[in-house]
């Protein structure tokens, strides 16, 4: 497998790794697709928190790998490349730490879709959630209360300028929504 699904120069590659674990896995081509988008989302998100934000730290490999790999559990639960469900997201977790990920990586598979509740989450974690939802142009209103109330906490800097700026961030990422969808369906699903 080639990482076509970026091959058109439109989104950023899939990381080195993270095209070798899928395929390892087997990843059918959308859901390589899929991953490729979230990933470009990610990236475009952190750039533009970094924008505003220069000083703000965090991990941004680990936002990427995560990004990049958040949904291999589908793999093993295949139904769930068509359906909704959400089996793929702890087998994920073993998934990747079977091919060698270290826990702290393969966390991602799990967080992208948990971060409430006892669930321990990370700003990283939230930023790969922001990018697996508006990549297809869907907000989630406490998942940005939650990563807003994280990013201010982690610098003092009011929450509201915070919301103000992930507000403008993911509109602009939710913008070309159908364009995404669009090309993302282009791919075989198996």
């Amino acid at each position: 497998m080639t990482n076509e699904s970026s091959s058109d120069g439109r989104y950023a590659p899939l990381p080195d790794k993270a095209l070798e674990l899928c395929r390892m896995t087997g990843a059918p081509p959308r859901l390589v697709a899929h991953l490729t988008l979230v990933h470009d989302a990610a990236r475009r998100l952190v750039n533009g928190v970094h924008a505003v934000f220069p000083a703000l730290k965090f991990d941004e490999e680990a936002i990427y790998f995560g990004a990049a790999t958040h949904d291999l559990g589908k793999t093993i639960h295949s139904v769930e490349l068509s359906e909704s469900g959400m089996l793929h997201e702890s087998r994920g977790v073993e998934l990747l730490r079977e091919l060698g990920v270290p826990e702290d990586l393969a966390r991602f598979a799990y967080t992208h879709n948990n971060w409430t509740g006892s669930v321990s989450v990370k700003i990283e974690d939230l930023l790969v959630a922001l990018a697996d939802k508006c990549w297809k142009g869907k907000r989630v209103t406490d998942l940005e209360t939650l990563a807003t109330e994280t990013l201010a906490e982690l610098t003092g800097i009011p929450q509201w300028h915070y919301y103000a700026v992930l507000d403008d961030l993911l509109q602009d990422l939710a913008s070309d929504a159908d364009a995404r969808l669009e090309w993302q369906r282009s791919f075989p699903l198996i």
